[in-house]
């Protein structure tokens, strides 16, 4: 385990980030994967039992502050077979940080034959290298408090596969669900499989869409991952997810690309 503290620290209703959470773009900004599971952790609170989330999306609506934060949610639908959930991440002035919506999905074991798709698996993470994305820098934060292990590819020249695993909690004193590690991790996809050069260009993603075909088991998430972009600023970084069972789901992000400027840039 890390020697850097949980992502998060409660304190009644507010989370305390520490260092662990500290983003890419910014010193003064968290990386999105922390707030975002503060979010999956809440939603699967509301959701309830025979159930499953299948989808988050979450659209990051400014950066999220290295500053106290709050989580709200709410039952948008509750159905027989789906649930509809939303939430938000709010900072302590009342702005709202992350604005997310949750699809929650029946579950009714072995009631439909479904034949396995067939993909390549990654190497598991005990065959793959230790690996640090190169355009993360000093000893604390989020790139610390993830253990990263290369798997497929090599970085900066396209397709890419990653395993990763929190070296941390994310709220203090709670071991981590799967679900969580995995939400933690996947925001990290468009780092994973670059479509620019991260010495002159930034590629922020203003949003992430979380799509699950079932529930992950374990602390390791591989993000096996593919990028796009286009010369006039946008892009995509798509990824299968997997854990050491087998595939779970996919994550998309769109993604603003732009030059650096010399200045420090904000984003998740």
């Amino acid at each position: 385990m890390s020697s850097l503290p949980p992502f998060f620290a409660a304190d009644g209703e507010r989370f305390i980030p520490s260092v662990s959470a500290r983003g890419p773009w910014s010193a003064r900004h968290q990386h999105g994967g922390p707030p975002a599971a503060l979010l999956a952790r809440a939603f699967t609170r509301e959701a309830g039992n025979g159930v499953q989330i299948a989808r988050f999306t979450f659209d990051f609506l400014r950066p999220v502050p290295l500053a106290p934060v709050t989580v709200a949610t709410r039952v948008v639908r509750a159905g027989a077979k789906l649930q509809r959930l939303a939430g938000s991440v709010i900072a302590e002035d009342g702005a709202v940080l992350i604005e997310a919506t949750c699809l929650v999905m029946r579950v009714a074991p072995d009631s439909v034959s479904v034949p396995p798709e067939r993909v390549a698996p990654p190497a598991p993470p005990a065959q793959s290298a230790p690996f640090e994305l190169p355009f993360m820098s000093g000893n604390e934060g989020y790139h610390r408090a993830m253990e990263w292990r290369l798997a497929k590819g090599t970085w900066g020249r396209g397709p890419t596969a990653v395993w990763l695993r929190p070296r941390v909690a994310l709220v203090d004193g709670e071991a981590p669900t799967p679900l969580e590690c995995l939400v933690v991790a996947t925001d990290s996809a468009s780092g994973v499989a670059v479509v620019v050069d991260p010495a002159v260009a930034t590629f922020v993603n203003g949003d992430l869409t979380i799509a699950l075909h079932r529930t992950p088991a374990g602390e390791w998430t591989c993000l096996d991952a593919a990028s796009t972009g286009e010369r006039h600023g946008i892009g995509l970084a798509r990824a299968r997810l997997w854990d050491t069972g087998g595939l779970v789901g996919r994550s998309l992000q769109t993604l603003l690309l732009e030059p650096r400027t010399g200045g420090s840039t904000s984003g998740s």
